[in-house]
């Protein structure tokens, strides 16, 4: 019996080519959409789930609490009264049970943190990406030991663990990197004690290199580093709460009970760091998460989309195969025969689809993958892969063949074979409802597209505050870390042609991460007051090569003695927080340094438009051994100062190689996700629609085989080409409004909610939703116009003529 329902539904395929045709594009578009969707949350998911004790790793994070406010972060935080202190290092193990294992990585210990590092060995030399670890750090992870010490790495003070990447470089392989020295920054010799594989992209850690945690403590003499990620691994019986209370109980003993806030470590698993990113009253709430849910939510949409099309377009050719379905009757078959064979039919249909979509998904993903900028492949020989697959044809095939197969098998056979076939009102209801949900799911995307794509240009294209157009910013390191070295660089830099302006600063621009609570104080704080500022120290050219606006008072000047030693700025947020009326002439302390106001910052935005606008203290400090350099280039000329700047930069700086970084396109990389989704919107809003559109050429099919006959009578009664089109334009035209009705207010939630990630975005406007309903009509009224077409311009002699 299988057979025959396989050999039957292969002939109904073959014979209906057309009707195949359109079938199998909707389910293809639908399944590819599904497809890729799919195999990019499953690599997100992926990531940091490669380690053999990830079930028992957890991150410990904590609750940051102010006077006003509850935070939370994955970095430890460090530097309260002047005392640097890494909590949960020193006997950890010892002092809380559960624990196996505790290992910290810091991605730098100078300020900025994070940036490529210089190595040297011999004639060769390069700027890499790594970071610190403790002890430990291999044990826990998943990254293998290739050559070298696979059971001590990073025991001892001055010594290093590189990837094969950095040990090909240098020493040509693994093997020959053991027990060499390299020269890191111009100051240190490190010795190189294990060579490990590369990190793989499975990895949320990116590092080319670990230098031992004690020299890191040893070399960190001048910064309290919160830099800090710090990661447990528990027994396989702990109790995660136990543990957590118990690490707890033990990190107060470490903090300072009277520091201005609260800070309580808990744990999170390892995983979490990556897709829950953001924190929401003290803890992870959102992040990456936020998108695989939401593409999640897409990917179902568009295959249900697909589904509805085939439904559609099925009871569309119910007339055609109505007699088929009256002779099978009477011969003798069942209504569970029938149901099985338009059921065969759809997943066979379903089975072609999934075959070209896979076919499909693997020619495209290359160019999803540079889309995306992930390294997705088909995991052909992953038997799980496979099953996900199996399944997608079954539940594909049998959603979108139940209806019609329900609605054929029970046609009864005298009213088919008598020409008298009427369809009952809960029927044609039931597709109404069915193309309503579907085109109301694609004015959905349409909404979430037009959303995505105003927010994303609105970040990317905001005023902040600042001038980013010909802004360049090259790390401070080696001799420019001297004084005098950088005073030389600046006066040859300022004389070049196409160099508008140098100066420095102790953080990037567009980033400043670096937020202090302790150490600032001002005249008139209250007792357990707690203000968190984001400090800077900058040049005296700063706001000129900035172009930041002063809302009272006036910048730096070198003509005024006193600005270098006790003069601060501050930003209007900064006048805010403090409770000043009259901030110019008060006096502010930080950093062992006390200073009056002397001007006004109007507000900029320091960091991404996900985050509000925090105070910001500035002084003067032109002898800083860390930083930035900032460069102004003249408009078109950038190229040629390029160039003429690294010629100076090499012969002050012979040591490094000269790279640098332009403030806009960094700035633009903040919004690398937003950018992605607002791409990946647009093509799926673009196949939703096409999907939705074969879902109303089915619906004007089924109406126009329907209404034949009264076509041709209005016809023969003087009906015009326009009138027939109304006639038909009508119906489905109320049913694009209903769902439009119904999709607005659901997409002005959904994407009211997105938006709440953004401290700065764009309004909700009613020309959005008007946009997309209009968009919608349009394409609606074009699609069944074709359909509509055909009907009005038939010989009504033919419609006519008796069966």
């Amino acid at each position: 019996m299988f057979k025959n329902y396989l050999k039957v539904g292969f002939r109904n395929i073959i014979r209906n080519k057309a009707f195949s045709a359109i079938n199998l594009l909707g389910l293809v578009l639908g399944m590819v959409c599904f497809l890729f969707i799919f195999l990019w949350i499953q690599d997100e998911k992926s990531i940091d789930n490669f380690h053999d004790n990830g079930e028992n790793l957890y991150n410990v994070y904590y609750s940051v609490k102010s006077e006003d406010r509850l935070d939370g972060t994955y970095q430890s935080p460090t530097g309260y009264n002047d005392e640097r202190f890494y909590p949960l290092v020193d006997g950890v193990e010892e002092s809380v049970p559960g624990i196996t294992r505790i290992t910290h990585y810091a991605s730098g210990y100078e300020l900025p943190w994070g940036y490529p590092e210089t190595f040297t060995v011999g004639d060769k030399m390069y700027k890499l990406e790594g970071s610190r670890a403790r002890e430990g750090f291999f044990k826990m992870f998943n990254y293998p030991i290739v050559a070298g010490d696979s059971q001590t790495p990073l025991s001892s003070i001055n010594t290093i663990a590189i990837s094969r990447k950095m040990a090909e470089m240098f020493f040509g392989s693994p093997e020959n990197a053991v027990n060499k020295i390299v020269r890191y920054d111009d100051d240190l010799d490190l010795t190189v004690t294990s060579v490990f594989e590369n990190v793989p992209s499975k990895s949320s850690l990116a590092f080319d290199y670990l230098i031992d945690w004690k020299t890191f403590e040893k070399e960190q003499v001048n910064y309290a580093s919160d830099n800090i990620l710090t990661t447990i691994q528990v027994d396989d019986n702990a109790s995660i709460n136990e543990v957590e209370r118990n690490i707890n109980e033990y990190f107060q003993t470490r903090i300072d009970p009277n520091a201005p806030i609260f800070v309580e470590a808990k744990l999170a698993p390892y995983q979490d760091r990556y897709l829950k990113a953001s924190f929401e009253n003290g803890e992870p709430a959102g992040g990456r998460i936020d998108y695989l849910e939401l593409f999640g939510a897409v990917a179902l949409f568009i295959l249900i989309i697909a589904c509805i099309n085939y439904m559609n377009l099925s009871t569309a050719r119910s007339v055609k195969r109505a007699k088929e379905v009256g002779v099978r009757k009477v011969v003798g078959s069942s209504r569970k025969h029938l149901m099985r064979q338009f059921l065969m039919e759809s997943i066979l249909l379903s089975l072609f689809a999934v075959i070209i979509s896979i076919l499909l998904t693997w020619v495209l993903l290359p160019y999803v993958n540079d889309l995306t900028g992930k390294h997705i492949g088909l995991p052909f020989l992953v038997p799980s892969y496979w099953l996900a697959v199996l399944g997608l044809i079954l539940v594909t095939g049998i959603v979108a063949g139940s209806y019609p197969a329900l609605f054929m098998s029970s046609l009864k056979p005298v009213e088919v074979l008598q020409g008298s076939l009427q369809f009952s009102g809960s029927s044609k209801w039931l597709r109404k409802g069915l193309t309503v949900f579907q085109f109301g799911l694609s004015i959905l995307l349409l909404i979430v597209t037009l959303v995505v794509s105003k927010q994303t240009d609105y970040v990317q294209n905001s005023h902040l505050g600042y001038d980013r157009e010909n802004l360049i910013y090259i790390r401070i390191e080696g001799t420019l870390s001297d004084a005098e070295k950088y005073s030389v660089f600046k006066q040859e830099a300022s004389k070049l042609p196409g160099i508008a302006l140098v100066d420095r600063s102790s953080e990037a621009p567009h980033s400043m991460t670096f937020e202090v609570f302790d150490p600032v104080n001002w005249e008139g704080k209250s007792i357990g007051e707690s203000v968190g500022f984001m400090p800077k120290s900058v040049g005296f050219d700063y706001l000129q090569i900035m172009n930041l606006k002063v809302s009272k008072g006036r910048g730096f000047s070198r003509e005024i003695a006193t600005d270098s030693a006790e003069a601060f700025m501050v930003n209007q947020e900064a006048v805010k927080q403090m409770g000043m009326t009259e901030p110019l002439g008060k006096w502010v302390s930080a950093w062992k340094k006390k200073g009056r106001i002397v001007g006004i910052l109007e507000d900029y935005h320091t960091a991404s438009l996900h985050q509000k606008i925090k105070p910001v203290i500035v002084d003067v400090k032109e002898n800083l051994d860390f930083g930035f350099i900032l460069v102004r280039t003249l408009p078109g000329q950038t190229k040629e100062a390029l160039a003429d700047l690294k010629t100076v930069y090499r012969r002050i700086n012979p040591n490094r190689p000269f790279d640098f970084k332009f403030a806009d396109s960094e700035y633009q990389a903040m919004y690398k996700s937003e950018q992605v989704i607002a791409k990946l919107s647009n093509i799926f809003s673009v196949l939703a629609i096409l999907i939705s559109c074969l879902g109303l050429l089915g619906l004007a099919m089924f109406s126009a085989q329907q209404r034949i006959k009264e076509v041709a009578v209005r016809k023969v009664l003087g009906a015009s080409v326009s009138n027939i089109m109304g006639l038909f334009s009508k119906d489905i035209m109320i049913l694009v409004g209903v769902s439009f009705f119904i999709t607005v207010p659901l997409g002005w939630y959904l994407m009211n909610r997105w938006l709440q990630g953004f401290a700065y975005k764009v309004d909700l406007s009613w020309w959005i939703f008007a946009l997309a309903g209009i968009i919608a009509f349009l394409i609606a009224f074009l699609t069944i116009s074709s359909q509509s077409l055909k009907v009005a311009y038939s010989n009504p002699a033919e419609s006519l003529r008796s069966e």
